[in-house]
């Protein structure tokens, strides 16, 4: 069934301070936001009515904006509630939340310090990321032709709007090509991450082996993975990961809170098993975020 579009749905968003119609949440064409990728953002997961890790996800978006030199008319405490309380009047039991702070219309050029800076929240309900039959037997990826870029040239710890351009380029490009999504390298050639998830291998030890988060975002979900990981004895090796060493692994997952824990069965060339390690941190990792009705 075709999906709603997003300007078109009913209820209310979180904006700059109160509860608004959805249809209301509107912003001028001529803010530094859309213009200058003044924009930042969080995506969060609501499970059985709770959103999964909040106080993490507004401790990243806070720490983003301050990089981007953004300073937000609320307190993270404040964020907080006005998360809980959107997903409350949307009455949303397992869905997204995204958070989003961008600078208004004041000016209009690269220098934009008297810019207001606006926030919303919005909420809705959402299944899986990827297709759940894909799933099962494990997405396919190609190699993206665009690289993370050097650490250097950009805030690349933030969860801004800018970076994410060469992830839909590198999305589109591999879906017009029959994959589901794309594996990007890092600037100097190694495996960094697909377009909006951390990847994980696992070799032939029963190790898993992933990429040091050194120019790109170190995920809430990748984190708690490797906690799962770690407190059933399974080794965790964060380290430089070069492609041509894919073929050595048997095994691997994409991490994040929208992916969750989801296979792969091939990255371009190279060919993985759905093993059993794999469906088991899933199952642990399904067990943590819905821990509260289970208890």
């Amino acid at each position: 069934m075709e999906s709603i579009p997003y300007d078109k749905r009913s209820g209310k968003i979180w904006f700059n301070g109160k509860a608004v119609n959805w249809a209301d949440a509107n912003i001028h064409v001529l803010n530094h936001g859309l213009h200058y990728a003044s924009c930042v953002f969080e995506g969060e997961r609501v499970y059985d009515g709770e959103i999964f890790k909040l106080e993490e996800h507004t401790e990243r978006l806070f720490y983003s904006a301050k990089r981007m030199g953004i300073k937000v008319p609320y307190t993270q405490k404040e964020i907080n509630e006005a998360c809980k309380n959107i997903v409350n009047i949307q009455k949303v039991k397992n869905g997204y939340v995204r958070p989003v702070i961008w600078r208004g219309s004041e000016m209009m050029a690269i220098s934009a310090q008297k810019n207001k800076i606006h926030v919303a929240i919005a909420t809705w309900e959402w299944g899986s990321y990827f297709d759940p039959k894909l799933k099962l037997k494990g997405i396919k990826l190609n190699i993206s032709a665009w690289r993370r870029p050097n650490p250097n040239s950009i805030p690349w710890d933030t969860k801004a709007a800018g970076l994410y351009m060469i992830c839909t380029l590198s999305k589109h490009e591999a879906e017009s090509k029959g994959f589901t999504d794309s594996l990007m390298l890092d600037h100097d050639g190694y495996v960094a991450e697909a377009t909006g998830a951390n990847v994980f291998f696992k070799n032939q030890q029963g190790e898993l082996h992933t990429p040091i988060p050194d120019s790109f975002l170190d995920g809430i979900t990748r984190r708690e993975v490797i906690k799962i990981a770690k407190a059933k004895g399974i080794k965790v090796v964060e380290r430089k990961i070069k492609p041509e060493e894919m073929k050595d692994f048997v095994g691997c997952f994409l991490t994040g809170t929208a992916a969750e824990v989801t296979p792969v069965s091939e990255i371009d060339e190279y060919k993985f098993k759905i093993c059993e390690l794999i469906s088991e941190l899933n199952e642990s990792y399904q067990s943590l975020v819905r821990k509260k009705t289970a208890a």
